[in-house]
């Protein structure tokens, strides 16, 4: 009952209620990209216990494209016993003229100079930033209106986080600026819907033998006689996937710049080709083709630690068309 309720979820955008502390200079605790579709790559095991460390396996990989995110906001959190509340936020002296699909955006910059040197003597507890997608710059995904989102700032001391956030307040901020190839992070995503499911397909559940009257995929009975009403804990048919889900701890193994030697012919299936720097992950990882991904910095890591990216021997882009 982990994942129960399963109902649809409520943004096709995945939301991160918590954000991990790190030690060193601040820097941004996540990002956020498009899935662009899966391949396979021969590379070399750097797994030390592995039965086939050191030797060529093929793995399968998910790429993502992640053009850069523009920091367009700063907000101040002050802890309160009923959590955190806003203490103050700032938006940058121009913003993109699509943020006005998303939320009323201010029409004054007047004293935002004066605010902005004024915000590390606030009372505080948490920094963040709010930054948006930039689809128009992806040819992937048709939608023009940008996702706003949060993120977390970690590092440092909270004055120290405050300078980094309004050094990046209204620029654009890369994939680098984030995590480094060969790190691990936790991605964040809504999964492909699959509509109105019966019980067997929604929740795995035992086949009844086939000398059964009428049907084979329906749960034996819907619980005993009291109490007088159906518990939550009995699987019944209903709404299936769309629901936000969490992998912890994928390992990134490229960040590329160059988006044509990873494309396959004919490009992606349902995607297309690929314009902006790409991560490629190990592993499959939650959603459909063009859903906004989100990364984050690993909030209960576990793993091998690697300084250097993983080595590559060979990547695929033969033409998926034909899958």
């Amino acid at each position: 009952m982990g994942y129960s309720p399963r109902k649809r979820a409520k943004s096709p955008v995945a939301k991160i209620s918590s954000w991990p502390t790190i030690d060193g200079t601040p820097k941004l605790l996540g990002f956020a990209g498009y899935k662009a579709g899966m391949t396979h790559a021969i590379m070399i095991d750097y797994r030390p216990t592995s039965t086939t460390a050191e030797q060529e396996v093929q793995v399968p990989v998910t790429v993502l494209e992640v053009p850069p995110l523009r920091v367009c906001g700063i907000r101040l959190y002050k802890v309160s016993p009923y959590g955190l509340k806003t203490a103050t936020e700032i938006f940058a002296p121009k913003l993109d003229k699509n943020l006005s699909k998303r939320f009323p955006t201010p029409k004054k910059s007047e004293g935002k100079e004066a605010a902005l040197s004024k915000l590390g003597e606030r009372d505080f507890d948490e920094v963040r930033v709010l930054i948006h997608t930039q689809p128009n710059k992806v040819s992937g995904v048709p939608s023009k209106t940008p996702e706003v989102m949060e993120l977390g700032i970690g590092g440092g001391t909270l004055e120290e986080r405050v300078e980094y956030a309004k050094s990046i307040l209204g620029k654009d901020v890369k994939i680098k600026d984030f995590t480094r190839e060969g790190a691990m992070v936790d991605v964040m995503a809504i999964t492909k819907g699959k509509g109105f499911q019966g019980v067997t397909k929604r929740w795995g559940t035992k086949l009844l033998m086939h000398k059964n009257s009428k049907h084979r995929r329906l749960i034996g009975n819907l619980g005993p006689k009291r109490p007088g009403y159906v518990r939550r804990t009995v699987p019944q048919a209903g709404q299936t996937g769309y629901n936000q889900r969490t992998e912890h701890n994928k390992r990134i193994l490229k960040i590329g710049e160059d988006g044509d030697e990873i494309t396959p012919k004919g490009g992606f299936l349902h995607y297309g080709i690929i314009r902006n720097q790409y991560i490629i992950i190990h592993g499959s990882i939650p959603g459909s083709t063009k859903r906004t991904v989100r990364l984050r910095e690993p909030i209960r890591l576990t793993g091998v630690e690697l300084s250097e990216a993983p080595q590559i021997v060979y990547l695929s882009v033969e033409s998926k068309q034909g899958a």
